[in-house]
């Protein structure tokens, strides 16, 4: 799932792109694309057709295009969802689900998605502190630590305050948004916490240490295009990112520590898997209420 530096990738390219423009055609060719949008393709394509998109939007993990009145496309991209922009005479990719035109006639945008776990749907807009504009859908995401807004002393307080596992917390998007089980784990390693500590036992330098190490790490994600490992993630040209590179325990199981030379583990954690080390983040007994 792409988390915050994946997705702000593809919001820069497509703000360079389509900010500005307006839709002439909306081609639907997978209904499952817009299931989320509920009274159905027809009034989705009906509703873009004349519309400028005036901004390129992100929250956390969540995208859409502000239209230019109080309505906009949020973008889900899933497990495998891809906006590409493309020439007009582009030949159509195995997986495109749904294909934007312009009346400039210039390029068309291009919304790919193999497993069709993706999506888009049209949205009223909502204000929220600061006099900032979401979509209904994504107004209950807390903001991220790229956010201008984000009060990372709010955010310390509410982590302490959690009676469960550090990275479950971590993952909580009404708490913070943006970090995903990719980040957590590399924030986790570099603050040397095993991501099964209580939350409420973190003391505040360590919990501000570790919002730093997220903070941190996704920012240099971004600025490497972020995380590829497979042909699923690009940007909008198609393109890979290239942090996987700097991982250091994610992905890494059986691999050295690069602080300390014990081999990376991988754990089970919420049917997905957590990597960390076992001497640099001992996993200590839990007082947990279960």
């Amino acid at each position: 799932m792409p988390e915050l530096p994946e997705v702000e990738v593809v919001r820069r390219g497509l703000a360079e792109w389509v900010e500005g423009r307006t839709i002439e055609t909306v081609e639907i060719r997978h209904s499952r694309a817009v299931r989320a949008h509920l009274p159905g393709a027809k009034d989705f394509s009906a509703r873009l057709l004349g519309r400028t998109i005036a901004k390129v939007n992100r929250r956390g993990k969540y995208m859409w295009l502000t239209l230019d009145d109080e309505q906009a496309v949020v973008v889900h991209l899933g497990m495998s969802g891809q906006a590409l922009v493309q020439p007009l005479d582009a030949e159509p990719e195995k997986h495109l689900r749904i294909r934007f035109t312009f009346t400039d006639g210039q390029s068309s945008m291009h919304f790919v998605d193999q497993r069709t776990f993706g999506g888009m749907r049209v949205d009223e807009l909502v204000e929220t502190d600061h006099a900032e504009k979401v979509p209904v859908s994504v107004a209950h995401i807390a903001r991220d630590p790229l956010d201008e807004n984000f009060d990372p002393n709010l955010f310390v307080k509410k982590l302490r305050t959690k009676n469960t596992e550090v990275k479950r917390a971590l993952l909580d998007q009404t708490l913070m948004s943006g970090v995903g089980n990719i980040y957590a784990d590399e924030a986790l390693w570099r603050a040397q916490i095993h991501g099964a500590t209580d939350a409420s036992t973190l003391k505040v330098a360590k919990a501000q240490e570790l919002l730093r190490h997220a903070t941190e790490v996704m920012t240099e994600a971004l600025a490497q295009g972020g995380t590829s490992f497979d042909f699923l993630y690009v940007n909008v040209n198609g393109e890979s990112g290239y942090f996987s590179r700097g991982l250091n325990a994610y992905g890494r199981e059986n691999e050295p520590c690069p602080r300390c030379g014990n081999l990376i583990i991988r754990e089970v954690f919420m049917n997905r898997s957590s990597f960390s080390c076992p001497k640099c983040q001992p996993r200590r007994k839990s007082t947990l209420t279960r």
